[in-house]
């Protein structure tokens, strides 16, 4: 492991100079993710600013009923929170879905969600990854590619990214809030992550020395009926081959509100807005949360390896939506 300094924030104004100083550096948080990479010679950082004695570890509700989740909120207890339950079961459910137990003891929401978009060959440093390394190919395209995106993705990289966290947030219309040299700004959930294009190197639009200091979780998804379903290789601690996470109210015998992310699919949370605006005005049938779902699904480039997700993808989203629109037990967590 490269040799790094080490520098611990005594405020937010201290992390973001510190970081400005040591080019290079990377926020410290739960290490989840960094120090595995770190290990693996991925990451090499000249200096880790720990911002593990911040005060952003609690859960408030505003005024207004929204909740502002702090970034160092372990998502183990963000999961267990009980308004959390209670108002945003999708989130509850997708934080359990995630990780082991252990994992989720140390895991920060902030670093969750700053995690990196990866694969086997991002983490393998003899082979060649756009994503580690501009310019030297997706090693992906051409070899294994099972688990890799049918949304979204282009020639550079393949990669998903493995959150089950921020598709949950996503589907919510959740707010990520920022903080850095030019002070605070918030972006949407859903547009927090970026697609490959031509930089798969840059998985969300964090600008250089920001840190996330928050997720604020809106009134006006509290309370809406909502699941999270996940399909992966084994029970155990395992990425998603493809999973939804859904937010659907039905007034009157209509869709009033759909929030429809998928995981698993993409290099971020792929917010199905094609599905919604199909689905909202219209009667939730069966007939129609399928049509609805192909919608979305029609833009899929499949790999030759990995054409099963969409199909997989596809009945994950339909059964969960036909369950939370007749007021049924939404089937969650995740299918071995």
């Amino acid at each position: 492991m490269k040799p790094f300094a080490y520098v611990r924030a005594g405020s937010l104004a201290e992390a973001a100079d510190a970081y400005a100083s040591h080019p290079g550096a990377r926020y410290l948080g739960g290490g989840t993710n960094l120090v595995d990479l770190m290990k693996l010679g991925v990451e090499r950082p000249t200096a880790l600013i720990d911002v593990t004695r911040l005060p952003m570890g609690g859960v408030t509700e505003l005024p207004d009923g929204s909740l502002r989740v702090g970034a160092l909120v372990r998502n183990s207890d963000l999961a267990a929170h009980p308004l959390v339950r209670e108002r945003y079961p999708v989130l509850s459910q997708a934080l359990l879905a995630g990780a082991s137990g252990q994992l989720r003891n140390a895991a920060t929401t902030g670093g969750n969600l700053l995690q990196r978009t990866r694969c086997p060959y991002f983490q393998d440093v003899s082979k060649p990854c756009n994503k580690r390394e501009p310019g030297s190919g997706c090693g992906a395209l051409a070899g294994v590619h099972r688990d890799h995106a049918v949304l979204g993705h282009s020639e550079h990289c393949v990669a998903t990214h493995p959150s089950d966290m921020a598709v949950a947030l996503a589907a919510l219309d959740a707010q990520v809030e920022l903080y850095g040299l030019a002070g605070v700004r918030r972006v949407s959930a859903a547009e927090f992550h970026r697609l490959p294009g031509d930089h798969p190197e840059r998985d969300s639009v964090v600008e250089p020395g920001e840190l996330v200091t928050a997720v604020l979780l809106p009134a006006a998804t509290a309370g809406v009926p909502s699941a999270y379903r996940k399909a992966r290789d084994r029970a155990s601690y395992a990425f998603a081959l493809a999973s939804v996470a859904v937010v659907l109210a039905v007034s009157d015998g209509v869709v009033a509100h759909a929030g429809i992310a998928f995981g698993g699919l993409a290099h971020r949370p792929w917010r199905a807005r094609r599905a919604e605006e199909a689905l909202v005005g219209a009667a939730p049938t069966g007939a129609a949360c399928e049509r609805a779902v192909g919608l979305e699904l029609e833009q899929a480039r499949p790999l030759p390896g990995n054409a099963y997700k969409v199909p997989l993808a596809r009945n994950l989203a339909v059964d969960v939506l036909e369950r939370l629109a007749h007021g049924g037990p939404a089937p969650h967590g995740e299918d071995a």
